[in-house]
């Protein structure tokens, strides 16, 4: 099993931060459930509370895919629309 890491940045606008926040909160726990997740962990920048961080592994890419065509996610994006500076997302492979 090739196990996939995402680690995803949001930063949201500075006039935003708790609608953003909120939003994503709301993301961990239908995640969580879905088949493939093995940790879901979101972290808040201590300097910056606009920068957001999505640790994640994931099964499989495949299961990863299936999670970002979930309806929580859409929600989430409908939500926050406008509401998002920058977001960059990485896939990373664990070497250790």
């Amino acid at each position: 099993m090739s196990i996939l890491t995402i680690v995803a940045h949001i930063h949201a606008k500075p006039d935003q931060i708790t609608l953003v926040k909120s939003e994503l909160i709301k993301l961990i726990e239908p995640t969580l459930a879905e088949e493939g997740c093995i940790n879901y962990d979101l972290h808040q920048d201590n300097e910056n509370p606009a920068h957001f961080m999505f640790y994640e592994n994931w099964e499989s890419y495949a299961l990863w895919q299936v999670h970002m065509e979930g309806q929580h996610i859409k929600d989430y994006q409908a939500a926050t629309d406008g509401a998002v500076e920058g977001f960059t997302l990485n896939e990373m492979t664990p070497v250790s």
